[in-house]
């Protein structure tokens, strides 16, 4: 018997998992067992669809072996936190808790205005999708893809461990006419039908598969997503459960070894709640 908490991690839209490495090695120093899917959508079983139901099904296989091992936690990054959530609602008693890192759960007014953004063609310039889709895929080597991304003003705050674990894993080395290139791991096509997919039914959802488990929220001071998205849904999921940390939407990146710890702290208050 394997007394070791687990801890499921999903990631967010277009970062492998293996990304997180530094959280989640700390994390595991911390006494906790970490698996993980390492990049969701694409899979061909589970296609990326409307409201996502194919990627929380790729989630919930994934956990189903792993539930004799307890407890057993649901700990997901923005994209990863809603499809942890949902998987949970599924699971239900296979489940612990769920930590949602900068993972807004978008109701009301918010979700009806998503519904019909999704359903109208000019939206798209105000969803990521339209940075997506024509996002940089190729560069000559490994070296020069990370000089790429050093560059980028995106990841300026990023841990400097995590940006070289993102190009490591989330770059491959492509072999085209005798000369070796390195390309995107993270399909772009699929992180964009991920964004034009965003779920707007989780109220709906929720009400059809009720959560039987308790909910924490951890978000970070500076993020833009929680603005757009709004926290009341999440604020009723969590019942105030809710921590906030310095850093962006992407503080697991930014600061990991912090992250790591408001995780810990996070599923220790769920298990004594």
């Amino acid at each position: 018997m394997i007394d070791q908490p687990l801890i499921v991690f999903s990631h967010g839209n277009s970062f492998p998992a293996s990304t997180y490495n530094v959280m989640l090695n700390d994390l595991r120093r911390r006494g906790y067992r970490v698996e993980a899917i390492e990049k969701f959508g694409h899979d061909p079983r589970f296609p990326v669809s409307d409201n996502w139901p194919n990627l929380v099904d790729q989630l919930c296989e994934f956990v189903k072996p792993l539930a004799q091992q307890q407890p057993l936690y649901l700990v997901g990054h923005s994209l990863g936190g809603v499809l942890s959530l949902m998987a949970a609602a599924k699971l239900q008693d296979l489940v612990q808790g769920v930590v949602l890192l900068d993972s807004p759960v978008v109701g009301g007014w918010r979700a009806l205005t998503l519904y019909w953004h999704k359903r109208v063609a000019w939206s798209e310039m105000f969803n990521p999708a339209s940075i997506s889709k024509n996002r940089r895929n190729q560069w000559q080597s490994h070296a020069h893809a990370l000089e790429h991304f050093m560059q980028k003003r995106a990841f300026a705050k990023w841990n400097t461990q995590v940006l070289m674990d993102y190009v490591a894993h989330g770059t491959h080395d492509v072999v085209i006419e005798q000369e070796t290139q390195r390309w995107l791991s993270f399909d772009r096509d699929i992180e964009t039908a991920i964004y034009k997919t965003l779920p707007d039914n989780l109220e709906r959802f929720f009400k059809q598969h009720p959560l039987a488990c308790k909910v924490s929220f951890i978000g970070g001071l500076q993020s833009l997503e929680i603005k757009q998205a709004g926290m009341a849904f999440t604020r009723r999921l969590t019942q105030e459960r809710i921590a906030m940390l310095d850093g962006t939407h992407l503080f697991p990146m930014e600061k990991p070894i912090m992250a790591a710890a408001a995780i810990e702290a996070a599923l220790l208050n769920l298990a004594q709640d």
